[in-house]
């Protein structure tokens, strides 16, 4: 049995890496039909990447995209995961179903909900602003949730105690809150920002016109032969870059259970 289940983990692995280490390859393979495997390696892919200037004005797009989900997803995923794990109200359990909700949905529903919202209901124009807004819509859900799941390891005993011996509100959540929530938020906000960056199908219909994310710059440049060896790069960098936020996000989640320690 032990060996079925090596067995079955190991092809479940590889399934999922082996295509990205063929990415990865490409990146540096100097025959541009990318035959498999490579027969001389090159560096030319990667220079003409780094001064490709639709790569990385897209690449500052997601950044941008990235960085302000991210702010607007802590401040309003933490009041909400205060809301309701501190307080009891009628409709909690609803109003927390309402807010993990829109990341169970297919991204091509939320995209078109919020297309017809921003420019039938509101009249707004699409730009980045409705991209950022709508990146926000699903990583509040990561924020709240860890946070929530930090308050209720915490419970609530130090912060009365603090109140007890005479500090505000603001003063118990600044030097006893805060400091236990920080490793929290920081995982919450890294893979927010994770799940921002990579994001393409909802920002396909809330991204303004001629603007592009480094996501839809590779779908967009995917199929054209010149781009082809730079798209490859391009998708290399983000495989490495994306296991950052992940890890660190892991490894703060781990060091929290274990004790709580940075």
């Amino acid at each position: 049995m032990r060996t079925l289940l090596w067995t079955a983990l190991g092809l479940g692995l590889a399934v999922i890496y082996f295509p990205l280490v063929v990415v990865l390859l490409n990146s540096f393979n100097a025959d541009t039909t990318f035959g498999f495997p490579p027969t001389r390696f090159t560096l030319e892919w990667w220079s003409r990447a780094a001064s490709n200037d639709g790569a990385l004005h897209a690449l500052w797009t997601s950044v941008e995209a990235g960085l302000a989900a991210t702010a607007i997803a802590l401040v309003l995923g933490t009041m909400a995961a205060f809301a309701l794990q501190r307080y009891r109200f009628f409709g909690r359990n609803p109003v927390s179903l309402l807010i993990i909700l829109p990341i169970a949905l297919p991204g091509i529903v939320t995209g078109i909900a919020l297309n017809n919202a921003f420019r039938t209901i509101l009249g707004v124009d699409l730009g980045l602003l409705t991209a950022i807004v709508a990146h926000a819509t699903f990583c509040i859900v990561v924020v709240f949730n860890n946070v929530v799941a930090r308050l209720r390891r915490m419970g609530g005993n130090l912060e009365e105690a603090s109140m007890d011996l005479g500090a505000t509100g603001l003063t118990t959540f600044r030097l006893v809150t805060f400091p236990m929530l920080r490793s929290a938020l920081l995982a919450g906000g890294l893979l927010a920002f994770a799940l921002s960056f990579d994001e393409i199908i909802v920002t396909t219909f809330t991204l303004g016109t001629g603007m592009e994310t480094l996501p839809i710059w590779i779908y967009n440049n995917l199929f054209r032969p010149n781009q082809a060896p730079i798209v490859n790069v391009v998708a290399a960098v983000l495989i490495v870059a994306s296991t950052v936020p992940v890890y660190l996000a892991q490894r703060l989640s781990g060091d929290t259970a274990s004790g709580g320690r940075l």
